[in-house]
């Protein structure tokens, strides 16, 4: 049986593939709060702002950003940039102990 932490993980997974202008982004906000001087940040912060980026206008986004996926962004950016490993602070993801009811 899968974990709850497999099944989300796969789920970004595909939305990042299908999406990748929301990791564009999600990369170009955080840095500009580094440059900015900031030492942590929120990846949930960065994920509102590309909502609001994403929404804004006379159009409805083609897609809806899951409120479960800021976490891998941020561990993704940690991965993608290791020199700004801890920008974002991360925890233990509960899910992972969590098995997916069939």
């Amino acid at each position: 049986m899968k974990s709850r932490l497999e099944q989300m993980r796969r789920e970004c997974t595909k939305f990042h593939k299908e999406h990748p202008e929301v990791w564009a982004l999600f990369v170009g906000f955080a840095f500009e709060k580094i440059r900015l001087g900031h030492k942590h940040y929120g990846a949930k912060a960065v994920m509102e702002r590309v909502r609001w980026e994403t929404s804004a206008g006379d159009s409805s986004p083609e897609f809806k950003v899951n409120n479960n996926f800021p976490s891998f962004y941020a561990r993704r950016f940690s991965k993608a940039f290791p020199d700004h490993e801890d920008f974002f602070r991360t925890r233990v993801q509960k899910s992972a102990a969590s098995r997916v009811r069939s």
